[in-house]
């Protein structure tokens, strides 16, 4: 019980054979890993016989025969009025422009349609590049359709000397999101980026061919990287479902398989050991409610308050830390080393902030608790590592979740909470468990940040690989032949 093993064996494969390209990246964990790639996929293909200097910074040198362009050479302002009728498409980071029902399926989600009014929405060709409003963070989107999308977004009708794919990869390269970036100080300020902005930045001439070889190399490269990257996810993905029923059974039928059952009467628990006792949270670890401090005290410095925010599923995390002065601290909310919290408002969810919880570490003090978090305070019959692997479990979620019926925003109280049921063994018995689950998820948690890693560095792979194809860095015409 608890071993990794279980894993499907497809996908450990995967891990252990698909990924031996991770050990000869491993020597990269102490360099820069940006510069690192880049040499070695120098090394791995040629370059162009001859390059110049193209005057462009985000370029650098092109080969021989690429010219450098004003960007309005390459492609116009399409600014044409959609007709009535037109399928209405969204402009996505992750799917590109695509049709609003397409997205809406994709996502699961639905997104504003305009009903009335059509005449303010933009005609896009297919083949045209769209400017969005994540543009600016994430590059120029390709449409493959045709229709309208909303009047906010820049349409881009490219010229006889685009192949759409090539630049698809271009328009969205780091390199070049970078310098769409420096364009204007008033993008940072939240305003969106225009033709003037798309015009300020150079792009290079490459021949019809190249384009067209490039292209093919990269979709077929990046669908590689790409499939590799999914089957990565999946292990995570199986990897956390493991963790969690690891947990899960631990806490509730504990280490013994061949001790006596009794049902527990409580539906989201089912059977329990016979030696263990059916109690209430409220019994064993009352939930205190944190403090409402008044918005007026807070300041850039001092004490910090822990608020919903802070809470990373289990530990503290101050990036975004709220502080008062320390005159206005309360000792009632003063919080201590070791202490368990849970969030008790918010979004719902395994990512969700209610059941949200955190240990506080003591280089976290002082702080102090602030309202909507609460504190468990712990009797001595309850071990404080058997709570905390508790309220990481599905029967500390489940009754929250199945409270909480079609309800994106939920708020539990201290009193709700109290009324949570656990089995509880004796204090022995926790102490195994806590030690067995601390010994079994640093395994799964070893395995996870490896896996982890490896799909960092294949990510800087891709990036890598399309700037140095599209920028010129790597000569693939003899790739294709």
């Amino acid at each position: 019980r608890g071993s990794v093993g279980r894993l499907p064996v497809a996908l450990v494969r995967c891990y252990h054979f698909e990924c031996n390209a991770q050990d000869a990246m491993a020597s990269w964990r102490t360099m820069d890993v940006k510069e690192t790639m880049k040499k070695n996929i120098a090394k791995k293909y040629r370059p162009y016989p001859a390059y110049r200097d193209s005057g462009v910074e985000w370029i650098g040198e092109i080969p021989e025969g690429w010219e450098i362009v004003r960007s309005k050479a390459l492609f116009s302002h399409r600014n044409q009025k959609a007709t009535s009728g037109e399928e209405q498409l969204t402009a996505s980071q992750v799917y590109g422009v695509i049709p609003q029902s397409l997205f809406m399926e994709k996502e699961g989600r639905r997104v504003v349609q305009v009903i009335t009014g059509q005449d303010i929405l933009k005609h896009v060709e297919a083949g045209d590049f769209v400017i969005s409003m994540r543009s600016f963070q994430g590059g120029i989107e390709l449409s493959e359709y045709t229709g309208s999308i909303s009047s906010a977004y820049v349409v881009l009708k490219p010229s006889q000397n685009v192949v759409q794919q090539y630049y698809s990869y271009l328009l969205k390269s780091t390199q070049y999101i970078q310098a769409l970036q420096s364009t204007s100080n008033l993008v940072r300020d939240g305003q969106a980026l225009r033709f003037q902005n798309f015009s300020q930045v150079d792009l290079p001439v490459v021949p019809i061919e190249d384009q067209q070889v490039i292209a093919s190399f990269l979709d077929y490269e990046t669908a590689k990287i790409d499939t590799l990257l999914a089957k990565y996810q999946r292990l995570l993905d199986l990897l956390e479902e493991k963790r969690s029923a690891l947990i899960s059974r631990a806490v509730t039928k504990g280490l013994d398989s061949n001790v006596p059952m009794k049902d527990s009467r409580v539906g989201w628990l089912g059977e329990i050991p016979e030696g263990w006792e059916i109690t209430k949270l409220k019994y064993l670890a009352p939930l205190q409610s944190g403090y409402a401090f008044k918005s007026e005290l807070f300041q850039n410095d001092g004490i910090p308050i822990i608020k919903m925010s802070n809470l990373k599923r289990g530990s503290l995390d101050f990036t975004e830390a709220t502080f008062i002065p320390a005159d206005k601290c309360n000792r009632d909310f003063a919080l201590n080393d070791g202490d368990i919290l849970l969030g008790m408002s918010g979004s719902l969810g395994e990512t969700g902030s209610v059941g949200n919880y955190a240990v506080v570490n003591r280089k976290d003090t002082p702080c102090q608790l602030n309202q909507r978090v609460g504190r468990f305070r712990l009797t001595s019959a309850l071990f404080p590592g058997f709570l905390l692997y508790f309220i990481s479990s599905d029967s500390f979620s489940k009754p929250i979740m199945l409270d909480s019926i079609g309800t994106a925003q939920f708020n539990i109280s201290p009193e709700y909470i109290g009324t949570i049921s656990l089995g509880l063994p004796n204090q022995s018995e926790q102490r195994k468990v806590v030690s067995y689950l601390n010994r079994e998820t640093a395994k799964i948690d070893a395995l996870v940040a490896k896996v982890e890693r490896a799909v960092e560095l294949l990510k800087e792979y891709r990036i890598a690989l399309i700037s140095a194809a599209v920028t010129g860095k790597i000569d693939l015409r003899e790739e294709s032949a």
